[in-house]
């Protein structure tokens, strides 16, 4: 058996080649007792600026074996060192009913993409169909089209393509949900090409730019399986008949379909709108919303470590704020997605719209840090159709357009000025790949999300001072933090309450958050399926 010892602490100028002597210490054990040690999970403590250290939970394997183990554990009696329990995840066993045709997946974003792997594991040999390019194709549109050019792809950008929005996110891996799927997804990033650190960080993080490596390399895996990956293919109709979706529309030729993996992340807007056409089963959703802020870098860090700011064993440093019940009904305004040595990207699907998002390389070494500054728009708010938060979106952003004349430069604001009630002047600095233009932000955000934004700003600033400064750059509209529509299914099947073969899955449905959210959402939707139908005879 392997022990876990949990909380070990080690200083910024202790290296990870101590922990074995230091665990020993704890343990009251000889240093030569510790035949293995092995980092289990590290964090960073810098709750205190005069105390920063690391904690560590520790894998321990005794020379003495066993019996040495048991020793230890009836002696000790101390409830930081206990038998370590992993939780495996068992795949399902094969179900019996035959495939009608091989399983479809919509959408190749991480809900899709580990859907499809999943299934092409276990000899399913699925076919996905993803409206957007390859991440080759998909680079070259982003990189050099939209961000030289100003050539916006409405079916290749930073939403649509061959990873979804995850592909250009940073890949903060963090995750709340507990489940022993994550340690499976992030393996999976691991094996293939990710940095075996994301196992062991209590903040995972892979990086944007190796991002759209590693899932090229999924994708090749889930073709070596035998599984399918068709670019350049968009989901335009559906056949219902009798609630049993029985064929799929994709670039105007039908095609019949057994079990359909609907991932089609939170911003096809046209598809849940062709969904709630077919009365396929939706909900309106609480969804956040507001602004995106950059600081220098060094200004974080400052406010973070203090004195150790620039010491060389201590990351970028980030921030997580909440300053309650400055919204009202709506309640707090609270940061997301926090981007240390970042950059604010745009987040349009489509044209005449802007709308923003973060993302950090590996290093996280950029002169800015950015966030999301967001507040919970509830259906009670804007009204509880299912596609009234898509349209509440939408109206925010084509507004955030027009105010920047049309040029997809992102709307900015400082922070200072934005209190004041003045436009801002003078020269700007932003990481948004597009440029900015001084904008009075409260023209692109709601109401409500203003009132928070200036009684929050206020707050923050008094435990960070500058915060709300003139070095605090607002830019916005934040709008595609969460999805405002849930697409409704059974607990128990993963089916849609109202169409069967229909699987919603990830963000897009309204079950996840994230990249491992997805993932694992993703996952479980598959192991529905393959519990039910037994493998593809192709």
């Amino acid at each position: 058996m392997t022990l876990l010892l949990r909380n070990i602490r080690l200083g910024l100028e202790e290296p990870e080649e101590a922990l074995a002597a230091r665990a020993a210490q704890k343990l009251r054990i000889p240093a030569e007792a510790i035949k293995r040690c092995k980092p289990q999970r590290r964090s960073l403590d810098a709750r205190d600026e005069a105390d920063i250290h690391y904690v560590y939970h520790l894998e321990l394997d005794l020379t003495g074996g066993v019996s040495a183990e048991k020793a230890l554990l009836r002696k000790s009696r101390m409830p930081q060192v206990t038998v370590l329990h992993r939780r495996r995840p068992v795949d399902p066993e094969p179900g019996n009913t035959p495939l009608p045709h091989r399983p479809v997946v919509i959408g190749f974003g991480p809900a899709g993409m580990f859907a499809a792997l999943k299934l092409a594991q276990m000899g399913y040999q699925p076919i996905v169909y993803e409206r957007g390019r390859d991440v080759s194709r998909r680079h070259l549109d982003v990189l050099k089209k939209y961000y030289q050019e100003g050539i916006f792809n409405p079916a290749s950008n930073l939403l649509f393509g061959e990873g979804g929005a995850g592909t250009y996110s940073d890949g903060k891996l963090y995750t709340r949900v507990s489940d022993p799927l994550v340690h499976s997804v992030l393996k999976t990033f691991c094996d293939h090409g990710a940095d075996p650190n994301i196992l062991v960080d209590a903040k995972p993080h892979v990086g944007s730019e190796k991002l759209p490596t590693i899932c090229r390399h999924i994708r090749e895996h889930i073709e070596e399986l035998g599984g399918e990956i068709r670019f350049d293919a968009c989901l335009d109709d559906l056949r219902i008949a009798d609630g049993v979706l029985t064929a799929i529309q994709v670039n105007d030729q039908w095609e019949s379909v057994g079990p359909v993996i609907l991932a089609i992340g939170h911003s096809a807007r046209d598809t849940l709108r062709m969904l709630a056409a077919h009365d396929v089963a939706l909900a309106a959703k609480p969804f956040q919303l507001g602004v995106r802020i950059e600081h220098p870098q060094a200004m974080v860090s400052k406010w973070q470590y203090g004195a150790c700011a620039n010491h060389d064993r201590l990351p970028p440093a980030d921030y997580k704020l909440v300053a309650k019940n400055v919204a009202g009904d709506l309640g707090d305004l609270f940061s997301f997605c926090m981007c240390p040595g970042g950059t604010i990207l745009p987040s349009n699907e489509s044209v005449g719209q802007i709308s923003t998002n973060g993302a950090s390389k590996s290093k996280r070494d950029g002169p800015f840090a950015n966030a999301g500054l967001v507040v919970t728009i509830t259906p009670e708010l804007i009204g509880d159709d299912p596609l009234a938060g898509l349209d509440y979106q939408q109206k925010w952003e084509e507004a955030a357009f027009k105010l920047t004349g049309g040029s997809y430069k992102v709307p900015c604001h400082r922070a200072s000025d934005f209190l004041a009630g003045k436009l801002s002047s003078g020269k700007l600095e932003t990481s948004f790949p597009l440029g900015g233009q001084w904008c009075d932000i409260r023209e692109c955000i709601p109401a409500e999300v203003s009132s928070a934004l200036e009684k929050g700003l206020r707050l923050l600033d008094k435990r960070m001072p500058g915060f709300a400064g003139d070095s605090g750059i607002i830019t916005g509209p934040e709008t595609r933090a969460s999805a405002p529509v849930r697409i409704l299914r059974d607990k128990e099947t993963r089916l849609s309450t109202s169409t069967q073969n229909l699987y919603p899955v990830g963000e897009g449905a309204g079950y996840a958050g994230g990249i491992v959210s997805s993932a694992i959402d993703g996952l479980r939707t598959a192991f529905a399926l393959v519990g039910e139908y037994a493998p593809a005879k192709c």
